[in-house]
């Protein structure tokens, strides 16, 4: 057993702090905003010009010109504001961003990040992903732990084209959470019925105690 998208959305939603400015990766990090804690109030950035964002709207009430980044339909808030491109990474750029929250290929023991491409696959962009994990405060990754075919995503080293170096600070997988702390990761938490062995087994990158 493990969790499943929605339990490791809301696990991350519990890494928000009342008053944070935060950017949702593409993937599961954008169920994130399903699962804000009562009581904790924060602003979703959304690097195609939008701050503020609502929750995704129900079937029938969409607004097609209301999108994230990652073309999907959001709604809009009482203090919703909206800018151009330009003003939206002056605020990344600029360290107004508290946290992002992106989603990941692979991630390595030294908090390296390969999110934006596989070669030879054609790709739409790296979008703000640079940037953001360049700009922001902390980032803490949602990814699965394994891909397809059974194969670790958390590494020594990162094979794919690196997002950012060093920049990771947490990762949520369906099978626990880990820091990155000098010397590799460090377990926190495991997920529903998932024992240490488990994670251990299913994970390249070094473990410290």
């Amino acid at each position: 057993m493990a969790w499943d998208r929605n339990r490791m959305a809301a696990r991350a939603a519990q890494e928000l702090r009342d008053g944070m400015y935060v950017n949702l990766g593409i993937g599961i990090p954008t169920l994130v905003s399903n699962y804000i804690p009562e009581g904790v109030d924060v602003t979703l950035q959304s690097e195609n010009g939008m701050l503020g964002m609502g929750p995704f709207p129900f079937e029938g009430e969409e607004d097609p010109d209301l999108i994230n980044a990652g073309k999907q339909t959001i709604t809009e808030l009482d203090r919703t504001s909206y800018f151009d491109s330009a003003q939206s990474f002056a605020m990344i750029r600029g360290g107004k961003i508290d946290m992002a929250i992106p989603g990941a290929m692979e991630v390595a023991e030294n908090g390296d990040l390969a999110n934006w491409m596989i070669p030879g696959k054609l790709v739409k962009g790296m979008g703000g992903a640079m940037d953001l994990v360049a700009g922001v405060g902390r980032v803490v990754v949602v990814m699965d732990h394994t891909n397809k075919a059974g194969e670790s995503k958390v590494l020594r080293r990162c094979t794919l084209p690196l997002t950012g170096a060093g920049v990771v600070d947490r990762i949520i997988t369906n099978l626990g959470v880990l820091d990155v702390v000098p010397g590799g990761l460090k377990i926190v938490e495991l997920a529903d019925g998932v024992t240490e062995a488990e994670l251990r087994a299913a994970t390249e990158a070094t473990i410290v105690d």
